[in-house]
Order: C-alpha cells, then sequence, then structure tokens
C-alpha cells in the first residue's frame, strides 16, 4: 500500500486505460473466482476511490504506460466515496448461482474490526434478543428486515392461535348443547308456573317424577317376563338402588335442596289513606329486609328444622353466589329442605311443607338446586329453578342449566387437550416478555397504538382464563371426593359450575380478540389496510354523526318505553326499549303489539322511527363509509410498489432457483429496486448493497447502473425509473445488462463508436459524467487485473519451487550412484529410503507452498 500511495494519481496503467480487455467488462465478468487470495489487500488498487491503478509491485506485473487522463473537474458521487462504499468494493463476487465468498480480516480491515465484537456469547444473546423483536423495537431502516420480522412474527401468532383454537374448540362440542336440551325437555312445566298452585303441582309432579326413576318404563302385566334381577313383580320392575339415575342415564349427586327467601313484614310504607284498610305491607325484594326470624308451623314431622329457620351461606357450608332473577337479585341464604333419596320420603316431605304453607305473602323467592352426572360423556350438568313471587303476586319461573366438563382430563384426546394449554402457558410467558421490553424501550408511547393495547388485552384474559382453568382443575380434585363421600346431603356445585362458566367466557372473549389481533400481522400488504384505514378516516365523521344518531335514538326509545312499557313485553323496561328499537332496524319488529298497545300513537310512533332512523340517519351512516372506503381505496391504488411479503417469498423463491441454475435476474432486480425505495429515494449504494445480497458481480452492478443513471448523479430520477419499470415490463434487462457471448459484447463494444459518431458533441458536463464512469470500472477492471497477477505468481514460484527440489534430488542421488564404497544392495536400500524420507518431508511443504 505504501507504494500505492507514492504513485501519482492522475497516472493510468496500460491495462486500465488504454488497453482495457475487450472482454472484461461484458462478456467475460469477474465470477469464476470462488477465494481471494491472502495479499490480494496490499496488491489491489484503492477500490476506486483514486483515478489511477497503480502496478502491483510483484514480478510479472504490468507496466505503467505514464498516459494520464486529463482532470475534468467533475467529481464522483458521494456514495463512491463513503466508508460502506469502500467497504462493498472490497467484497469479492461469485457466481450468480454460488453462494459469496466471505472476506478475510487481512483483506478488509473493517470486517476485521467487526468479526472482533462477535462470538458465542454475542451469537446467542443474539439469537435469543431476536425472538422477542418486533416491528416496533426494529430500529434498522432496511424494508427486508421489517419484512423478515414481520414473517416471524405472524409465524409465531399463527401457531400461538392454532394451540388457543385447538384448546377452545375440542372443550366444547355439540354433546353439551344436547344434554342441554335433554334436561330442558325434561323440565319441560317449569317455565309454565304462573301461581302457587302450579308451582305446587310441578313440585309433587314433573320435579319429583324427573329425579326419581325406580321403575322400568314397561307396564309389567305379562308374567311371562321376567325382571332383570330375576324376580317376579306385579306391575314395572324396579330399577337396583345403585341404577336410580336420571333418566336412566345420569346420576343425581347427592340430594335436590329447596331454599326459600323471605322479607320482613311491613318493609314498605302504606298510605295515610290505606293505612287502617290494609297493615300489613311487604315490599319486593332485598337483602337488607331479609326475614331471619323462625316461622315454625304447629306441626313438623318430615321437614327439617333448617326449613322453618334463617341460616346464612357460611351456615349452610355453601359459597354465597347471588342469583339473577328477572325482578331481582337474590342471596345465598334463607331457609332450606333437602329431599330425600327415595321418591315417596321426597313426596312427603314437598307434601308437608305445602300443607304447612311453607309459602306466604313474605316469599319471594324458591330455589331448587341439584346436580346431575353422565358418565357416558363426562358431563356435569348444574341445574338451578328460580321461582320469583314478586310483590305484585303470581310467579316468575327461570332456570339455569350449567353444562360443564368439570372432569377436563379422562381420554387421550384430554390429555392432549392438557398438552396443548402447556403450550399455550409457554406462549403466554413469551408474550409477556415481549409485551414487557416493548414497553421498557417504547415506553409510554407503547400505549399510543391500539394494537398495543389489544396485545395487553389478549395477555391478561389468557392469564385470567388459565388460572380458572387451574383453580377448577384442582378444586374439582379436593371437593369431589368430600361431596360424593355424603350421598344424602346436598352436593354443592354452583361454584364450580359458576367457575367453569367463567372460563369458557373468558376463553371465548380471549379467542375473539385473538381473531381480531391478527389484523396487526397482515396490515403489511396495502390491501390489508383498507378496514383499518377506512375506519381510522371517517372516525371523526363517524363521531359527530353517532352524537346526532343516539340523540334521536334514545328520543325515541324513551317515547316508546313511556307509551307501551305497561303493555308491550319488548318495552317493558327501557333496557328492552332499547334493544327493541335496535332490533327493529335490522327488520325484526311487532308491529301489531304497539299498535294494539295504542291505536293512534303506535303506528304514528313506528312510521316516524322507521323514516328517520332507517331512512335517514342509517344510509347516512352508509354514505358515510362508503365515501371514505372510495378515497382510501383510491390512495391505495396511487402509492408506490414497495417490498412486500409476496416479493420476500418470491424471492426466497429465486434464490431456491439460483441453487440449480435457473435464477432470475429481473425478480432480483425488481426487489432490489423496490427495497432502495422504501425511503423515496433510489441511490447507487442501496442498489449495489442490493444486487450484492442476490450475488450479482460489481461488473454487472456498475453495467446496470451506467445504463440507467442518465445524469451520473448517483440517484434515481422518476424518469430514469420509468426508463426501469419500461425495461422490467417489457423483459430487456437481462439481456442489455448481460451479454450472450463474447461476440455479442465485441459487437455491442464496436457498435457503440458508430452510435457515438452519429451524435452531437458532448459538452463538459456529460464529459464528466462518463470519466467518474470510467473511474469505477477501472477501480474493477484493477481489482481483477491485480488478483489475475497474484495467482500467476504463486504458479511461478511453486515451478521454481518444484524445479529446485527436483535438481537437489538428482545430486543426492548422483552422489549415492558414485559412492564406490557401497555395493548394489546398499545403495539400493538407501536410494529407497532416501525416496520415501524425501516424499514425507516435501508433501507437507508443498501444499504449504501452494497455499
Amino acid at each position: 500500500m505504501a507504494d500505492t500511495d507514492e504513485e501519482p494519481k492522475t497516472s493510468r496503467p496500460a491495462t486500465a486505460a488504454a488497453s482495457r480487455p475487450a472482454t472484461a467488462g461484458a462478456s467475460r465478468p469477474a465470477t469464476a473466482r470462488v477465494s481471494r487470495p491472502a495479499t490480494a489487500a496490499r496488491s489491489r488498487p484503492g477500490t476506486g476511490l483514486v483515478s489511477s491503478r497503480p502496478g502491483t509491485g510483484q514480478p510479472g506485473s504490468r507496466p505503467g504506460t505514464g498516459r494520464s487522463r486529463p482532470a475534468t473537474g467533475v467529481s464522483r458521487p458521494v456514495t463512491s466515496l463513503s466508508l460502506k462504499s469502500s467497504k462493498a468494493w472490497h467484497e469479492s463476487e461469485t457466481a450468480p448461482s454460488s453462494p459469496r465468498s466471505e472476506a478475510s480480516a487481512d483483506d478488509n480491515p473493517l470486517l476485521q474490526a467487526e468479526e472482533l465484537q462477535k462470538g458465542c456469547w454475542h451469537s446467542f444473546s443474539h439469537c435469543v434478543g431476536g425472538m422477542w423483536t418486533t416491528r416496533e423495537m426494529t430500529t434498522n431502516e432496511d424494508k427486508e428486515i421489517f419484512v423478515r420480522t414481520t414473517i416471524r412474527e405472524l409465524v409465531i401468532y399463527a401457531i400461538f392461535l392454532s394451540v388457543l383454537s385447538t384448546v377452545t374448540f375440542l372443550m366444547t362440542s355439540s354433546t353439551h348443547f344436547y344434554y342441554t336440551k335433554v334436561m330442558k325437555d325434561l323440565f319441560n312445566e317449569q317455565p309454565e308456573v304462573k301461581n302457587v298452585d302450579d308451582f305446587w303441582n310441578f313440585m309433587e309432579g314433573q320435579l319429583l317424577n324427573s329425579l326419581h326413576w325406580e321403575y322400568w318404563y314397561h307396564e309389567g302385566d305379562y308374567r311371562n317376563y321376567i325382571c332383570p334381577g330375576g324376580e317376579e313383580s306385579v306391575g314395572p320392575c324396579p330399577v337396583a338402588p345403585s341404577d336410580r339415575n336420571v333418566l336412566y342415564e345420569n346420576r343425581l349427586l347427592g340430594l335436590a335442596r329447596i331454599r326459600q327467601l323471605r322479607v320482613t313484614n311491613k318493609s314498605c310504607e302504606i298510605h295515610k289513606d290505606f293505612q287502617n284498610a290494609i297493615r300489613n305491607c311487604w315490599a319486593p325484594y332485598s337483602e337488607s329486609i331479609e326475614d331471619k326470624e323462625d316461622f315454625f308451623p304447629s306441626f313438623r314431622d318430615k321437614t327439617t328444622v333448617t326449613a322453618w329457620s334463617y341460616q346464612t351461606a357460611s351456615e349452610m357450608k355453601t359459597t354465597n353466589l347471588p342469583i339473577k332473577g328477572k325482578v331481582g337479585t337474590y342471596s345465598g341464604h334463607g331457609s332450606v329442605q333437602n329431599l330425600h333419596s327415595v321418591k315417596n320420603e321426597s313426596k312427603a316431605i314437598v307434601h308437608e311443607l305445602k300443607e304447612s304453607l311453607w309459602i306466604s305473602r313474605s316469599t319471594r323467592a324458591v330455589i331448587v338446586d341439584f346436580t346431575v352426572y353422565n358418565a357416558n360423556i363426562n358431563l356435569f350438568c348444574v341445574i338451578n329453578f328460580l321461582f320469583e313471587f314478586p310483590a305484585t303476586g303470581g310467579v316468575i319461573p327461570s332456570a339455569t342449566y350449567r353444562t360443564v366438563k368439570l372432569l377436563r382430563y379422562v381420554t387421550y384426546l384430554d390429555y392432549f387437550i392438557m398438552a396443548c394449554e402447556f403450550i399455550y402457558i409457554i406462549f403466554i410467558i413469551y408474550y409477556i416478555i415481549e409485551e414487557t421490553l416493548e414497553i421498557i424501550k417504547l415506553r409510554l408511547s407503547y400505549f399510543k397504538g391500539i394494537w398495543n393495547n389489544l396485545d395487553i388485552v389478549v395477555v391478561i384474559l389468557s392469564i385470567i382464563n388459565q388460572s380458572l382453568n387451574i383453580y377448577t382443575f384442582f378444586t374439582v380434585e379436593r371437593e369431589l371426593v368430600s361431596l360424593l363421600s355424603e350421598p344424602d346431603t346436598y352436593a354443592d356445585f354452583q361454584a364450580l359450575g359458576n367457575a367453569s362458566e367463567m372460563f369458557k367466557s373468558f376463553v371465548a372473549i380471549c379467542v375473539f380478540f385473538s381473531w381480531v389481533k391478527l389484523f396487526k400481522y397482515i396490515s403489511f400488504n396495502k390491501t390489508m389496510t383498507q378496514l383499518a384505514s377506512t375506519l381510522s378516516r371517517c372516525a371523526g365523521d363517524i363521531l359527530g354523526f353517532g352524537v346526532m344518531f343516539f340523540i334521536v335514538f334514545f328520543a325515541f326509545a324513551q317515547l316508546g318505553y313511556l307509551l307501551f312499557g305497561t303493555q308491550v313485553n319488548d318495552f317493558s323496561t327501557f333496557d328492552s326499549a332499547i334493544f327493541t328499537l335496535l332490533r327493529t332496524i335490522l327488520g325484526d319488529f311487532d308491529f301489531n303489539s304497539i299498535e294494539q298497545a295504542n291505536r293512534i300513537l303506535g303506528p304514528i310512533f313506528f312510521l316516524c322511527y322507521v323514516f328517520f332512523v332507517f331512512f335517514v340517519l342509517l344510509n347516512m351512516f352508509l354514505a358515510i363509509i362508503n365515501d371514505t372506503y372510495s378515497e382510501v381505496k383510491a390512495e391505495i391504488a396511487a402509492q408506490r410498489n414497495e417490498f412486500e411479503l409476496g416479493d420476500y417469498f418470491k424471492r426466497g423463491y429465486n434464490n431456491m432457483l439460483g441453487k440449480v441454475g435457473m435464477r432470475n435476474k429481473l425478480i432480483d432486480i425488481e426487489n432490489a429496486l423496490k427495497l432502495a425505495n422504501a425511503d423515496g429515494e433510489v441511490t447507487y449504494e442501496e442498489i449495489r448493497q442490493n444486487l450484492k445480497k442476490c450475488n450479482f458481480s460489481d461488473m454487472e452492478i456498475e453495467m446496470f447502473f451506467a445504463k440507467y443513471d442518465l445524469d451520473g448523479d448517483g440517484l434515481f430520477s422518476w424518469e430514469e425509473g420509468i426508463n426501469i419499470i419500461n425495461d422490467l415490463d417489457n423483459d430487456h434487462i437481462d439481456r442489455d445488462v448481460r451479454p450472450m457471448s463474447g461476440k455479442q459484447a465485441r459487437e455491442m463494444r464496436d457498435g457503440r463508436p458508430a452510435t457515438t459518431h452519429t451524435q452531437q458533441n458532448i459538452n463538459h458536463e456529460e464529459f464528466g459524467m462518463l470519466t467518474n464512469r470510467v473511474d469505477r470500472m477501472e477501480g474493477v477492471i484493477g481489482s481483477i487485473v491485480s488478483k489475475i497477477d497474484m495467482v500467476l505468481i504463486k504458479l511461478e514460484s511453486m515451478e521454481k519451487s518444484k524445479s529446485r527440489r527436483k535438481a537437489n534430488m538428482s545430486k543426492i542421488l548422483d552422489g549415492f550412484t558414485m559412492n564406490p564404497e557401497m555395493d548394489e544392495g546398499e545403495k539400493r536400500k538407501q536410494m529407497e529410503d532416501f525416496i520415501m524420507t524425501w516424499d514425507s518431508e516435501s508433501r507437507p511443504g508443498t501444499s504449504g507452498d501452494a497455499k
């Protein structure tokens, strides 16, 4: 390098300026070499940073001619003078279908400095850190790295979503629905209870008959048929006590329980005009006015003390779970009576409660609880019948059926679900770490993104549903033994059923938000952003419209509630009126009930609502969405074509084709232009780096840039970009940049002067531009020539070394032959030993020299 620095910077060797090889630039690019000599850095020129190429300083190098190019006063583009460009010019060129060889530390001190920072720990930390790197945490402006990070996030999230969907869909099935339907059909008279008489008829009739299946279904009139137990019986055969299941398949766990809630007398205010006529008053239910006094009858036989006295949930050893009805919400306290495992005993208990007037004017709710288990399908059904006795009189029935799978892991499929749940928990931990790192890096700006907030929601929901899952699993394992160990008591599965229902609800919400979150990872494509862009663009208009809409909507809701609330069930409450009007927008309405409630105002209310809300406001809303969508679609169509996911896969497929020599250079050039255009500006250095990654040689890159950079400023303008796009569409780039043969290259080169003579004289500025291109070409050609010189020097030195070894060996053999003191046997033996020793010593030395 010292010799290089002492050379005048205006001189040019003959090989670089005047006698450039005809095929160096076109027909034979420097792609055949796969390794660089160790001394190449000392013999190659200054990488295009100066305008001359000195001799190599080694024997056999070409002498300079002393001819010099006049100074043009036009400087190279700034990109070729940067340190990054200098490093890039030192990289070796390889064949397009083979991996690029890496430069050694001796060739490039910059690479040496980078490699010194790398090691096992650096690689490990970089790999582990890359696992949690997201697009928000990526600081690199390289579009390809951004797309690669997006793909990694998308793949990981797709696996997470698959595991979550597997867990949720396998833990429920249509069997749950049919089991619930069978239980509802079994107690189909319960919703028909309207008064106290209907209540006692249901309790003594269908409830007891459905809970106790003590006999088979046949008549038993034929004595030729023997019962399954081998006994003869008049009438239906009895079912064995161990098989007395509901519907013959569902085991009743423990005993059914009846619970009553009462309120105190004089808990409401009586108007003074009626105080003399009405002396007793029981208010609607509230936990604060519960009647906690005993109300024992004059005679008690089958019933227990707890049926006539107040007990708290803790005293009953049950969970205090409020039960929501149609007119109120009821606590877990009250007076309780358990039924019997035998039908006749249960019937006697219910009859005694009825005859002792267990239900009175102070009664506000009666709850019947029991649980059945079907071993065939491993499902529990926790059933709750609520009979509300409102202050208006009458009975309002309701029922809750919770079909749950409390014993989660029984079959092989269940254990597969368990494995998926473990993977699901691992993903939860993974995303907790990822979101924590994002918050640490982005701080408060993290919470400004809607997708980041959705990430937090999904993580929190996942933590909650898995916590409920673990709680249910361990609680069932602990409680089930104690509940089943006492078959003659009430088995409280209400808390377990409620926890299982909450678990399924949180899982359902989590799955919903997880699928919505998928838009975050597919938004890299401009087509996929139409929904988000449309909603964000018209958010202000929708907000203003929403204020106007809800003013009109709530006005109609309040009007309907006041007009029809006392007669129409759909308008009985303000909440019901709101949902009724929303259903009316969708075409679900009951006009007859409105008309019957008010013959005049009913039709007027309906027509005004349909006109203002359906025809005016709803169409305004659709117009806002439609106009904004049209604008967004037009903008997306006018956007420049960036490097997207499809281009990334296309590039990977092209790399695979390159392994078998079928690489498509047009795809590489197109992707390189898209990557370079990520910042809106296409420079020489960006094009060079992207094409280098695709194994383009420096000669090919120079020829491509020289062809399309018409003004020589190192940037592609709009007009130059149009030319490239046209050539890409017409498949002209590869044929123009890479000649098919040396003959074609010579014809192209010979045709240039003729074409040049027909054009006008170039000015000083164009001459300077051409000079810059020639200087850059000289840097590449000088590197090629210097490396060829080094190979020739190596070969020459190896040839001389072989000649010297042959001469020395001949002298030594002559010495053995001419020695008269040794006989022929000794001479032959010593010559063989010498030859074997010579070969063993000379082979490593020869290979070392060759290196």
